[in-house]
């Protein structure tokens, strides 16, 4: 029997905001300075905010019927579209909306409720939130390490500490002061078998720096890959280094990055441009899914990257990556690795290097009202 349409209405919505800290030396060795939030934040220039000082917030959207969607949105939300969304959904009925395509403008807080909003769906049908998605293709979703930027001499302990933990891959934020070939030298030596993706977010600049640091890496041959080592418009040289290089080369297409003008279809340019061999992905539910299909057309690999965020993103993460078949490469899914907590009342199922869907309706996650009272520095509710 369905559910009558009445009982369906969004009748409010909860917005917690929280502002939850790393721990302590996850994210660079200490006496680096490097801030990883790569967006500008309130007219501050980009790469000047920690990442971890940003509020995060956490989205519970009321039903009539007592069914409670959970969201959570990228760090640095703008509580005027918060507000302004919200006040849009209260009141219109679950069952008439188009998951497809919701009544709200492309901006950063868009995957955040879209997040509720399937959440909600899922559980009022009493469906996992994957099968939203056509369905499970991988029980076991390949889940990496993290790091910042290191000191040589802290490798090896931080590389033997992932590798005891059961990862297999660990992934480097990177720019063109990190001795990377001495990075990967140490994991070689003291961590034989933990693979390594660099991400040097388009700081190495130009083809030659890069040329020249794979001439040294290649040689170590532990690199699964280079994500976004150049400025992304660059993609013809994305192309030639890709050529020469036996290192594969990644693009990152990050949806949620407004300012960056990210889209589905730079996907597709670069795989007409031969210039990658595969992708990191970045998006909400429908965007994501579009996104592994280009890419699954192809026949290349991808991953599910991450603003490093909390427990019900990741859970979103976890259920997309079931779904997608090109998902192959260890995705950014880090739990509590690097904060310290991540909101859920029970964490999401790690058993690296895989992570497994957590059971249940909907996302199949629960919220830690202790812990988001412990960090929540604003709560605000709409209603009709």
């Amino acid at each position: 029997m369905s559910t009558p349409i009445a009982m369906t209405r969004i009748e409010r919505i909860l917005a917690t905001e929280v502002v939850v800290p790393a721990r302590a030396g996850t994210i660079n060795s200490a006496g680096i300075d490097q801030p990883l939030h790569k967006l500008p934040v309130a007219g501050t220039a980009a790469w000047s905010v920690q990442f971890d000082v940003l509020p995060k917030c956490i989205l519970e959207l009321h039903l009539a019927n007592g069914v409670i969607g959970l969201g959570e949105l990228y760090r640095d939300h703008d509580w005027r579209i918060v507000e302004n969304v919200s006040r849009r959904l209260v009141g219109l009925e679950l069952e008439e909306l188009s998951r497809q395509q919701l009544p709200i403008a492309h901006c950063r807080e868009y995957d955040g409720f879209e997040c509720a909003v399937w959440d909600a769906f899922a559980k009022l049908h009493d469906l996992p939130l994957v099968e939203l998605l056509s369905g499970v293709v991988q029980r076991r979703v390949r889940i990496g390490a993290w790091s910042g930027h290191r000191a040589v001499g802290d490798i090896r302990p931080l590389a033997a500490r992932f590798l005891a933990a059961g990862y297999d891959c660990v992934k480097f934020k990177c720019d063109l002061d990190d001795d990377v070939a001495a990075w990967c030298r140490e994991i070689a030596l003291h961590a034989p078998g933990l693979q390594v993706i660099l991400d040097p977010n388009e700081r190495w600049d130009t083809s030659a720096n890069t040329r020249a640091r794979i001439e040294k890496l290649s040689s170590i041959g532990n690199v699964l890959c280079l994500e976004d080592p150049i400025p992304r418009w660059m993609l013809s040289d994305y192309a030639k280094l890709r050529e020469a290089s036996p290192i594969p080369i990644v693009l990152h297409v990050s949806l949620p990055y407004i300012y960056h003008g990210q889209r589905v279809h730079d996907a597709i340019h670069a795989i007409q441009l031969s210039a990658v061999d595969g992708f990191n992905f970045n998006g909400g539910l429908v965007g994501f899914q579009q996104l592994d299909r280009i890419a699954a057309a192809a026949g290349l690999p991808c991953w599910h990257g991450s603003e490093v965020d909390l427990g019900v993103l990741e859970a979103m993460y976890l259920h997309q990556c079931a779904a997608a078949s090109s998902c192959t490469w260890p995705s950014d899914i880090f739990g509590r690795l690097i904060r310290e907590h991540d909101m859920l009342k029970t964490p999401l199922p790690f058993e690296p290097p895989f992570a497994t869907l957590p059971p249940g309706p909907g996302l199949g996650v629960e919220l830690d009202r202790d812990a988001i009272r412990h960090y929540q520095t604003d709560v605000r509710e709409y209603s009709a």
